[in-house]
This record gives structure tokens, sequence and C-alpha cells, in this order.
């Protein structure tokens, strides 16, 4: 009852004005480079950088607050926002508990983060698991997984997308000037979303999480310079790419790993067909499908890498592609900080992608995006960037995959 009652007070309450909470020394020590394993119990104070929510709610309600209600308050916020995990929490003398954390040390850190900043709090404690009398009491409102898993999870993915990948899956538009493929002014768009399906926990040895899910996207190019103006015509569309993968991720601690079967064709646009008919009879159909695997570690919150091999298992007679290729990159997040009246997290970022394939020769190709980025959470969850990139080596528009090209992007995009 106390749960329920929580949660209802939670979802009314979160409207008012935060403050601004001192930082600990402990959380610094925390969420910095040591491994949550490398000590048994971590004591984290409130921080500087995430959304306070001391104004949400009068303050003297929670200094003289019981500790179930505030136990029950704590862990309805958390399961709101991190349902997929099922964290407990227990409080004792306003020191909150965790336990049950997921294994992926982002996410455990942006939960620990979260909870150092409600109102009531004094300290946090990670430990490992609950004695039988402290699960026991909880029985009267936490509920009891039903599988070891969840459906459709939504708020976080177990391999985060490369940034500055030019054929990232996500929702995009943006500007780019002085392609030599497709022309001086042009727009790229793309139109794409990871689909979780399911997500087992505590899989493996190491009691990582394995998720199944769906990816789709298209990306599309519209060319605005050189267009014959007839019928008041003034962009002409270049190319289309559609793109279909049933990934396999397995993340663990600072590793996340990604096994990705997938289908990609290409296809010229109508326009461009019709402004340039001599490619009607060379059009080709850069058609193909592949197997791809990526291991990507994270070094602390500012810095990530990752590298992988992939295999071409077929593509189409008009445009055979040679099997091997490899991409790999980087990606730095520095000086995030939190807006107080939005409730929200900016950080400016830096990413860069390469490739080689055996197609071109492996000669490498390479993508570099700097931007800001802004979301609800600290560190997981979908985001909107804002950026500029600068791509040299070769084109992605289908039948001129092969051709050398350069160019410089302006853009946003929605996505994780």
């Amino acid at each position: 009852m106390k749960g329920s009652l929580a949660l209802l007070f939670a979802l009314t309450s979160l409207h008012l004005h935060a403050d601004i909470v001192p930082l600990d020394d402990k959380l610094s020590a925390f969420l910095g480079d040591t491994p949550r394993e490398e000590a048994e119990v971590a004591v984290i104070g409130p921080p500087t950088y995430l959304l306070s929510r001391a104004d949400n709610l009068p303050v003297e309600n929670f200094e003289d607050a019981t500790d179930p209600y505030l136990e029950g308050y704590i862990q309805a916020l958390v399961d709101m926002h991190y349902y997929e995990y099922k964290v407990l929490v227990s409080v004792k003398d306003h020191k909150v508990y965790l336990a049950n954390l997921p294994k992926n040390e982002q996410t455990s850190k942006s939960i620990i983060a979260f909870v150092c900043d409600l109102p009531g709090v004094k300290s946090v404690e990670v430990r490992d698991n609950f004695s039988k009398e402290e699960l026991s009491a909880r029985e009267k409102y936490i509920e009891k997984p039903q599988v070891k898993g969840i459906w459709f999870p939504q708020s976080t993915v177990l391999f985060p997308p490369f940034v500055a990948d030019p054929r990232q899956v996500t929702y995009s538009v943006a500007g780019r000037i002085n392609d030599r493929v497709v022309g001086h002014r042009a727009v790229a768009v793309s139109l794409g979303d990871d689909f979780p399906i399911f997500r087992w926990t505590d899989v493996f040895r190491w009691h990582g999480a394995l998720q199944v899910g769906i990816e789709g996207c298209v990306w599309a190019t519209f060319n605005f310079s050189n267009v014959p103006e007839h019928n008041d015509e003034n962009c002409e569309l270049f190319n289309a790419d559609y793109y279909v993968a049933f990934p396999l991720d397995y993340a663990v601690d600072r590793w996340s790993f990604r096994l990705r079967p997938y289908h990609i064709s290409c296809h010229l646009g109508d326009e461009f067909l019709c402004n340039k008919p001599q490619y009607i009879n060379k059009r080709d159909n850069p058609s193909m499908e592949a197997v791809d695997f990526y291991t990507s570690y994270q070094f602390s919150s500012a810095l990530r890498i990752y590298a992988g091999p992939g295999v071409v298992v077929q593509s189409d007679k008009s445009f055979i592609m040679k099997p091997l290729y490899v991409q790999w990159g980087a990606e730095l997040r520095l000086f995030g900080r939190k807006f107080n009246y939005q409730r929200l997290f900016g950080t400016p970022f830096f990413a860069m992608h390469l490739e080689n394939w055996a197609q071109r020769h492996w000669n490498l190709d390479a993508s570099y995006r700097i931007g800001y980025e802004l979301s609800k959470l600290q560190g997981v969850g979908r985001k909107m960037r804002l950026y500029v990139d600068y791509h040299q080596g070769y084109s992605y528009e289908g039948q001129f995959f092969n051709e050398r090209t350069t160019y410089g992007e302006a853009g946003l995009s929605w996505g994780f």
C-alpha cells in the first residue's frame, strides 16, 4: 500500500523547480574509472550534475518521513525509470541500499546517480544482495518476477550505436555540401529505429544481459545542385537505401557485444534517372546480405572504443561485393552538465568512425563528428544530437559505393 501511495505521490509531484545538491567526494570516486567490483560497498552522496529533486516536493515531508515510506517512494521512481532491471531498494535511517544492479556499468552509474539526487536521501550504498528478512518484508509491495527477462525493453540499449557512422540507425536530417558524388548541395535523411524484442537477465557465467531485436532504416539523399528546373522542381531523389537487421546483443560491466546479420538494398532515385537517362542502362543493384560482430569497451563515462569484422555472405550479380570488411572507432564525451529548468542533461561529444573494405582495396574510409547531445537520463536512453561532421573516403550511395568523395554536414538526429 505504501509503495502504491509513493508511486502516486511521485507521479503527481515531479513538476516543480530543482535545486543543485553539493557533490560528495565518494560519488566522484565511484563514478570515475574504478570498477564496481574493486570495492564491496560504495557509499555515495548526491551529485551536482544531476537534476535535483529537492524542490519537487516539500522537503520537510521527507525529513520526517518513515523509512518504509521513503523506501516505497524511491522504489517506485526507480521502477518507473529503470523497470527492466528489477533493482531492489532498502532504506534505513534515510540511508539507501541498492541491490540487483545491472552488470552494465554505465546503466548502474545512471541508477546510482538518480537515487543520490532524490530528496531525503543521506547516502547510497551498493550491496550484493539483501538478507532473507529484508526480501520477505518487501514482498508486500514488490512484484515477484515471473520470467527471467523483459519483453520489449525501451529505455536503454545494450549495445550503443556508432554515433559517427554514416549508416547509423536513427532519425536524422542533415544538410550536406561539396559531395563529389551526390552534388555540391544535398540533404541526407534517415528514418530508422532499434526495436528490442526480448532481454534475458543474468545470462552466462558473467551474469550479463542478452537481447534479441530488430532494426530497420531507410537512408535517402536529395540533390539540390544542377537540377533541371522543369515542373518547378529544384531537387531530385538521388538514392535510397533500405536496411533490416536482427541483432543479438550481450552486455556485462564495461563490455558489450553485437552479432548482426543484416540485409541492405540500394536504389537510384526516380528523379535522378529521369534527369540523367544515361544511367538507366547502367543501373546496378548493390544489394547484399552480411554478418558482422562488434566489441565495445567503455573505458570510463567519457571514453568508448569499438571494433569488429564483417563478412558479405551474398551480393547481387550486378554488383558483386568482395566479402571482408572491418569497422572501428571511438567516442569521447566531456563536460556534461544539467539544465535545472528544463530537467535535461547536455553533453558535448566527439566521435570518429573508420572502415576498411576489401571492396575498396582496404583503403581507409573515415567519418568525424562533433556535436552536443541532450537526454532525460544521464548516460542512457534516447538522445537528441546537434552535430557537424566531415567525411573523407568513399560514397555510401548505392552503386557509387566504390567512388571516392569528401563532404561536410550539419544536422540533427534523434535516437539511442
